[in-house]
């Protein structure tokens, strides 16, 4: 007895010692939760997503191709200058950036949530001084990798500031969240000297890149000024903002301009100020009415910890989305502008870090993105809205530990599995078509509960040509392991009666497009030697499941089989005719 006790406790201890000394990888390190081995997987569910070829919904409009981040100088690090020339071959010309502290003085020495330009001093006179040299180069950037700036007017100057001390703040992830509202956040002391920098800097533009150019850039004025971000009243922000168009116009009268960027969908604080711009008095011009090309507003959702996992909030997004729409949609004269959910996010704050915010390095990110931005045109079609695009407030952090956790599409020059959902939304075109799936929680569920009872499985889809692509998901709020759904997949009325046509089968999950996977099997080296950098390089594009094949179309209909794991996201594109 005593013999076989002891062997017991040994082999106890040997099993403590195995997990205690087991690499990352099979730790759960940074992010989300292993999916169990195949034994002990849970069987399939089944799922039916049908499509419609020939019913259309409108234009397959690219809302995803808007991004941003709080910090502006590092567009012009190294490894800003790789990110941003991938985002710009999503497609040129037709990408957008928005960036805060483009007005903010300082040298231009990047930190957490902070940036400068120095764009504005004033001598010992109070003449003032225009720098351009560090906005230049940060539009430099853009434009040279095929990005177009989507310019944020703010924030304040120290020397224009009316409290200009303390001006730059020290914040870090573990400090609170007001301690950045610091000298750059107040109102100018001179309005006139505050047009005249917005002048001179919108001229200097129109003079840099030339008309034709800066008339594709949008404009507009601070980031949510209906919180702290601004610290002077809702009458002085509308006279800020009157001020600064009134500037951008007169350098270039075709200028598109717009706002306000609210933090959520305003309320009563964008009612105000939409009626100031419809029927107010101008505090620039003395007219009536402020230009108004595009509105826009933010929209995040809210992850938490429950019973030690993270748990998504894509209701409180989707519902911030549905409330600014409405708002937009209730003002006739407004039914018909451009809409931009300015940042729309799983959350507010791409610099901090915390349990909640392990979604971010893996595949829930990726999963998340896909199901929320199909929502955001369901939403759109609900209210009859010109729904332009989302802005994805993530960039990346430079010079950071790998995958520290900060809500970003790279790390160190590696990209995450959620810009290869961007990369997936970047090959659908034409016209969206109607999908039908057993497997989606409808739209109203999710705006009241999200997506907890079960996952919601779906699909949208875009015809171009001989073209079709489908985008399916399959997510859940919850970062818990699950059953894979096994999709069976019906195309009809394609535009071809009989024949074949070429499939490819791109994919997001835990051993495609995934550099956090491949970093964790690696073991999760703190500094990745070149050949291990290489790889994950790799592991971070879009991969396809094997090589192209071909699919028999007959009578024009088509299907195909395939599992898709939780939190998976597939891009199938079926060509046939001259596009194979």
């Amino acid at each position: 007895m005593k013999l076989a006790l002891r062997i017991v406790f040994i082999a106890i201890l040997t099993s403590i010692v195995i997990v205690a000394l087991a690499p990352p990888s099979d730790r759960n390190v940074l992010g989300q939760s292993e999916q169990p081995s195949p034994a002990s997987q849970p069987a399939t569910f089944p799922v039916v997503i049908r499509v419609d070829v020939a019913k259309k919904k409108g234009e397959m409009r690219p809302i995803w191709r808007f991004f941003g981040a709080d910090e502006p100088n590092f567009a012009y690090m190294k490894d800003g200058k790789k990110l941003l020339a991938e985002l710009g071959r999503l497609r040129s010309g037709a990408v957008y950036f928005r960036t805060h502290n483009l007005l903010t003085s300082g040298d231009g020495t990047p930190a957490l949530k902070w940036g400068s330009s120095n764009a504005y001093t004033e001598d010992a006179k109070g003449n003032p001084v225009y720098d351009w040299t560090i906005l230049d180069r940060i539009f430099d950037t853009y434009l040279q990798r095929g990005v177009r700036p989507y310019v944020q007017i703010g924030f304040m100057p120290k020397d224009l500031s009316i409290k200009p001390e303390p001006y730059q703040h020290s914040w870090t992830p573990t400090a609170k969240y007001d301690e950045i509202y610091t000298g750059w956040a107040y109102p100018p002391k001179d309005y006139t000297k505050w047009a005249e920098l917005v002048y001179q800097w919108a001229k200097h533009c129109v003079e840099r890149y030339g008309r034709a150019e800066v008339e594709k850039w949008y404009w507009e004025v601070w980031n949510e000024a209906n919180i702290g971000y601004w610290r002077g009243t809702p009458e002085e922000f509308r006279k800020l903002h009157d001020y600064a168009i009134a500037a951008v116009r007169r350098a270039l009268p075709t200028a598109r301009v717009g706002g306000p960027d609210t933090a959520g969908p305003g309320g009563q604080w964008m009612r105000d100020f939409l009626e100031h711009c419809l029927r107010g008095t101008n505090h620039a011009t003395g007219k009536t009415g402020t230009p108004l090309d595009f509105i826009a507003f933010h929209a995040k959702g809210s992850p938490r910890i429950v019973e030690g996992h993270v748990q998504m909030g894509i209701s409180n997004q989707l519902r911030n989305i549905d409330a600014g729409f409405s708002i937009v949609a209730s003002y006739p004269e407004l039914k018909n502008k451009p809409i931009i959910i300015g940042e729309s996010d799983p959350e507010g704050c791409a610099a901090c870090q915390g349990p909640q915010l392990a979604y971010r390095n893996g595949t829930m990110y990726s999963s998340y993105t896909a199901a929320s931005f199909a929502r955001k045109h369901e939403l759109a079609d609900k209210h009859g809205v010109n729904f332009e695009g989302a802005l994805t407030w993530a960039f990346e952090f430079e010079n950071q530990s790998y995958f520290a956790g900060f809500r970003a599409l790279a790390t160190n020059g590696l990209d995450l599995p959620v810009l290869n959902v961007f990369r997936m939304f970047s090959q659908m075109s034409g016209q969206r078509v109607v999908v039908e799936s057993d497997g989606a929680v409808p739209l109203d569920v999710m705006l009241k509960d999200g997506v907890r009872a079960r996952p919601d499985v779906a699909a949208v889809a875009s015809v171009a040509r001989n073209r079709v692509t489908i985008l399916v998901w399959h997510y859940h709020d919850d970062d818990v392991p699950g059953p894979a759904a096994a999709v069976e997949l019906a195309l009809g009325n394609l535009p071809v009666q009989t024949g074949a046509a070429r499939l490819q089968h791109f994919r997001i999950d835990n051993d495609h497009s995934n550099s956090f996977a491949a970093w964790k099997r690696m073991g999760s080296p703190p500094q990745p030697t070149p050949q291990q950098y290489a790889r994950l390089e790799r592991a971070g594009q879009l991969t396809a499941m094997g090589a192209p094949q071909l699919i028999r179309v007959r009578d024009s209909k088509a299907s195909l089989n395939f599992e898709l794991p939780r939190q998976g996201v597939s891009l199938l594109v079926l060509e046939w005719g001259a596009n194979k």
